[in-house]
């Protein structure tokens, strides 16, 4: 039985609409986040890091969103959810958006996520200072390359509608979370591909059945 340890407010989604897509028979394993926002001790006995999503498989234990895509399609997938064996140009936007998700977009808007918390986080007398550098390093920094990595992903959309062949590819599930993430903070009206692109999951059944079993995703507040 394949578990997912599933701490809300995460990525695991993403894996969820993979497991649900591929009609697998699986456990969710859910665990609240602490007061603080973090993660509970008992994910740690799972994986040392406490981090989700996690999936045990057997005697097998695996992290890491895109470790786990590849791992439950080539054992279980049997060719879905990815290009034809002889689509190069697919298997090339595959392999580039399954791992640029966590590689390059994830940690932008992690250090928008950090950065923005830090007022709140600050003891009151040096609150001014925290809004400061945050607003100094969102203007200078982080809104720029963001704008630049959404120009890129929407350029892409709206030529090809999917990150690569074979809906919802390995690619589109990994893609899913930091875009889903990202129209839960902001206005996606100068971005209509990935609008599409977020409403094609919405509408996708497998995707449906994971908002019925652990709701729609959110973020950590």
């Amino acid at each position: 039985m394949i578990r997912l340890h599933h701490l809300e407010k995460s990525r695991s989604h993403r894996i969820l609409w993979l497991l649900e897509t591929l009609e697998l028979d699986y456990e969710l394993v859910e665990y609240p986040r602490n007061s603080d926002g973090l993660a509970p001790e008992s994910l740690k006995r799972v994986h040392p890091l406490g981090a989700s999503p996690v999936i045990t498989d057997g005697e097998q234990t695996l992290a890491e969103s895109g470790a786990i895509i590849e791992y439950l399609l080539a054992r279980y997938g049997e060719g879905r959810c990815q290009p034809e064996a002889d689509d190069t140009a697919g298997w090339v936007n595959y392999r580039y958006w399954l791992h640029y998700a966590e590689g390059s977009l994830m940690p932008l808007l992690v250090m928008q996520l950090v950065f923005g918390q830090l007022p709140a986080q600050s003891p009151w007398p040096v609150r001014p200072v925290a809004k400061g550098i945050n607003k100094a390093v969102n203007q200078r920094f982080l809104a720029p390359r963001l704008k630049q990595h959404l120009a890129m992903i929407e350029t892409h959309l709206d030529r090809h509608d999917e990150f690569a062949p074979g809906w919802p590819s390995g690619a589109d599930i990994q893609m899913s979370f930091p875009l889903q993430a990202l129209a839960l903070s902001r206005s996606l009206d100068d971005y209509p591909g990935i609008a599409a692109f977020i409403r094609r999951i919405e509408e996708d059944a497998a995707w449906q059945r994971v908002v019925e079993r652990a709701g729609p995703v959110s973020l950590p507040g």
